[in-house]
């Protein structure tokens, strides 16, 4: 394969690479914000408010204590979700494209090369 096709199919999955840390750290602010909704719904609540919950087409009285307990286990997957999946997932792509980003500077310089020396 001739170098242009090379470059072309780093800069190719340079360019996918990109779109894939954009789509993860879309997950993340999605769950970030839901967590900071999933916060706030139970912050102020006074132990005998009056709480719903939605079953089907259905809302039920619930336990204000078992809905925060529910909120509350809602929240730890989500920090859960964060931290380990998104997080690492971030990480693991950025390692990636900063080592296609090093190959394409790297070909870069060679197809510059032959130019520079004729």
């Amino acid at each position: 394969m001739d170098q242009q096709k090379q470059y072309q199919a780093l800069t190719d999955e340079y360019q996918g690479l990109q779109t894939e840390l954009t789509t993860i750290v879309t997950a993340r602010q999605k769950l970030e914000s839901q967590h900071t909704e999933n916060k706030s719904e139970f912050a102020g609540l006074a132990d005998d408010a009056v709480v719903y919950k939605l079953v089907g087409p259905v809302l039920l009285k619930q336990d204000t204590s078992e809905a925060k307990s529910t909120v509350d286990g809602r929240l730890d997957y989500i920090e859960k979700e964060m931290q380990v999946r998104v997080e690492t997932n971030i990480k693991d792509v950025q390692a990636r494209s900063e080592g296609k980003k090093t190959e394409i500077m790297q070909m870069q310089s060679q197809m510059q090369r032959p130019a520079v020396q004729g």
